[in-house]
């Protein structure tokens, strides 16, 4: 779980360097750019629309996680709009209050019981 944690750290931070970054250099103009490569049908397209099928099934499976009660589809809102830089955090916390536990981390309380 250790190489795990490590992992999701530097991802975390690595994600917020570079989001920075760009942000700096770009602006927010994210979604238009997004949706440009996709509908140019090339291989930036490809890759965007393979990348938001993984924040879908992220999503899910976070309102999935917390049987779709009102705060889980939240977080499957921010899980959706927020990437790594969200489940990077999101799994970090869990880990902590599950105390490792891999069972409850991925099923959550109520289903690992």
């Amino acid at each position: 779980m250790t190489l795990f944690r490590l992992f999701l750290a530097t991802c975390l931070v690595a994600i917020v360097a570079y989001t920075s970054v760009t942000i700096t250099n770009h602006g927010f103009n994210l979604l238009p750019v997004f949706f440009g490569d996709m509908a140019e049908m090339g291989w930036p397209g490809q890759f965007n629309l393979d990348f938001m099928c993984f924040l879908a099934l992220s999503a899910i499976w976070v309102a999935w996680r917390h049987q779709f009660s009102a705060g889980g589809l939240g977080l499957a809102v921010l899980a959706f709009f927020g990437g790594m830089l969200f489940l990077s955090i999101y799994l970090l916390l869990h880990i902590q209050r599950t105390g490792g536990d891999i069972k409850v981390l991925l099923l959550g309380e109520g289903r690992a019981a």
